[in-house]
């Protein structure tokens, strides 16, 4: 089963960097190539949101639909899609760090048809540059959040 994982710390509370991640909206908001986010589901956040990424990769616009499965506040979020023959399973944990928080990615792919077995792993390290892209995105995002606000 292949699988990719990144960390970055954050200059930015848990509170922040979690709802960057945990909420589509904000998602979007950090994320420059996602144009268009569409929730398809009456629940609009935490377990069972269902919700259509539409994101520039390659130049092409591709569209995925993911489903929230776990949401522990302040804690972890996962994200479940049944896309290309296989299901891919994302995890976003947040805990506490001297520096902030430190954000962690972990992306497994279950290819469940013959053609994704084999095409996944080969994939895997493009999904792997756009996954750590994602993440410095969001570290930028949460860190520009903070240097916007007034010190006390």
């Amino acid at each position: 089963m292949p699988q990719v994982a990144f960390e970055r710390i954050i200059a930015a509370p848990v509170a922040k960097v979690f709802k960057t991640v945990a909420s589509i909206e904000e998602f979007q908001k950090a994320i420059p190539h996602i144009t268009n986010v569409e929730i398809t589901s009456e629940i609009r956040s935490g377990v069972g949101t269902r919700f259509k990424e539409t994101r520039l990769m390659r130049g092409r616009e591709a569209s995925t639909e993911l489903e929230v499965t776990e949401h522990v506040q302040d804690h972890h979020v996962r994200l479940v899609s049944d896309a290309g023959g296989s299901i891919w399973d994302t995890i976003f944990t947040t805990v506490e760090h001297e520096q902030g928080t430190l954000l962690t990615m972990v992306m497994d792919a279950r290819p469940h048809k013959l053609l994704a077995r084999l095409v996944t792993p080969l994939i895997m390290k493009t999904i792997s540059g756009a996954v750590g892209n994602d993440l410095d995105a969001v570290k930028e995002y949460c860190e520009g959040e903070q240097e916007r606000q007034p010190l006390a």
